[in-house]
């Protein structure tokens, strides 16, 4: 008997080791194709991460929305059915308004001013703006700057008066075209090049990806080179789970995901590039570049919108972003 209680205790041992052994597993999910930039990232990511912490942790990238798609992947996070994901900035209205910061129009110069604004404390405070609801920024994942596209030149605010704008659906944006005497139409992104083309609506605005790959620029006339606004993902993760985690694989977790994300943006910042030119070569829309008189007009004309929200973002984020264009 005594022998038969030994070996059952020996086998407890056995199994619990083994268990302790096992790699704990992270689940980083996201709804595009591993080609893109956040795609990159993640599998950078996971690369850094398993390399950082051998046998400790095994991450697992479920790209295509192959685990959950946009409607679900929040539930699925706060859920912990998911560890890690990057929805678009866009989609964290119900959770916190202080992130419609990114949609304010002409109101960063380029790129580099968000980067600014992003590594500086103010956008340093939004990854943790959502916390106690249970969610917990890792960082931002850049896709682009946005450029305006029309039928005709948008050089001045005054162009686009009566004419009608597809947007997604978001009051900022909505304000943003309202204020120039536009139509904004609200559509789903596959409807766009059918409404472009046959005229639904006369322009839109885009990241030099989407302008290319969808092809919008075989639709449009003219592409303005405005960088007006920004289309940027937040990495987050589930509060509990991240504060759950021991010290030492935090640590390296966060590194990882630190230079991933430095990785994913150069990719992206790359890419943005490489698009433009593709627009350009092709010769079917005329690349219109804003003078730096041209941009002040349109960003005197946004000053309403900013104002319109500025109480909700609040006034000491939106200054901490001007701010950031003077570099």
């Amino acid at each position: 008997m005594q022998l038969k209680q030994l070996s059952f205790a020996v086998a407890l041992v056995v199994a619990s080791t083994a268990a302790m052994a096992e790699p704990m597993v992270i689940k980083y999910s996201h709804v595009v194709a591993e080609q893109t930039p956040k795609g990159q990232a993640a599998i950078k990511f996971k690369e850094l991460a398993e390399k950082a912490l051998p046998g400790k942790v095994e991450v697992q990238v479920f790209p295509n929305s192959q685990l959950f798609g946009d409607g679900k992947e929040m539930e699925a996070l706060l859920l912990g059915d998911v560890h890690i994901i990057a929805p678009s900035l866009a989609k964290f209205g119900k959770y916190t308004p202080k992130l419609q910061v990114f949609d304010l129009p002409f109101l960063f110069d380029d790129i580099h001013a968000v980067d600014r604004f992003q590594d500086g404390p103010k956008g340093q405070e939004l990854l943790d703006s959502m916390k106690k609801k249970g969610i917990k920024g890792l960082g931002y994942l850049h896709n682009g700057m946005k450029q305006l596209s029309a039928q005709k030149p948008l050089k001045t605010p005054a162009d686009a008066e009566g004419l009608k704008f597809r947007i997604q659906s978001s009051d900022v944006l909505e304000a943003q075209f309202k204020a120039v005497g536009g139509n904004p139409q609200k559509l789903a992104f596959a409807e766009v090049y059918q409404a472009l083309q046959t005229g639904v609506v006369d322009g839109t605005e885009n990241p030099w990806s989407n302008i290319y790959t969808k092809k919008f620029h075989e639709v449009q006339k003219y592409i303005m080179e405005s960088d007006h606004g920004v289309l940027d993902y937040m990495v987050i993760t589930n509060t509990g789970w991240w504060d759950g985690l021991p010290d030492d694989v935090r640590t390296a977790l966060n590194k990882a995901m630190v230079e991933s994300i430095k990785y994913g943006n150069k990719v992206a910042f790359d890419e943005a590039a490489n698009y433009r030119q593709k627009v350009i070569d092709d010769k079917k829309a005329e690349v219109v570049k804003l003078s730096k008189d041209e941009v002040a007009q349109w960003r005197k004309a946004m000053q309403p919108v900013w104002k319109k929200f500025e109480g909700d973002i609040g006034k000491d984020v939106v200054d901490a972003a001007i701010a950031a264009n003077k570099n």
